[in-house]
């Protein structure tokens, strides 16, 4: 689907959000599928970056809970292009939590999520050779 990436590897940070009693289940942990969604939230923003325009989400690969995520921690997930296909991108994310007090990060989840480039239609398009610079965003 995709061929390992000529590009510099860097963690790029996403998203961050405080855990809510809201998100909470009766155990004091936050649900899982408020976690995979913060993840696919996360996934479209850096395939969006990289692929200079929209993406979906296509596939979902080693979806790893590896400690429980609290109500009342910060959650934060960061994210690397690890391969760039014609039309599809491989992203691994990784999820962290962390006391607001302390703000030491401790890594709660991660997954490699498979997206593809859209043209205006929803169609695949193809995702530029190169990765667009801060300058020629926006």
């Amino acid at each position: 689907m995709s061929v390992p990436s000529p590009e510099p590897v860097a963690r790029m940070p996403l998203l961050r959000t405080l855990t809510l009693p809201s998100e909470g289940n009766l155990n004091g942990g936050i649900f899982g599928g408020w976690v995979m969604a913060q993840m696919d939230l996360a996934a479209g923003l850096l395939g969006m970056r990289r692929a200079a325009g929209p993406c979906t989400t296509v596939a979902v690969e080693n979806f790893r809970f590896l400690k429980p995520l609290r109500v009342g921690e910060e959650f934060s997930i960061y994210g690397t292009v690890e391969g760039v296909g014609r039309t599809s991108l491989r992203l691994r994310l990784e999820g962290f939590a962390a006391a607001p007090r302390d703000g030491i990060e401790h890594q709660v989840v991660d997954a490699l999520f498979i997206v593809v480039s859209l043209d205006d239609e929803g169609a695949p398009r193809p995702v530029p050779a190169k990765a667009p610079t801060a300058q020629t965003i926006g």
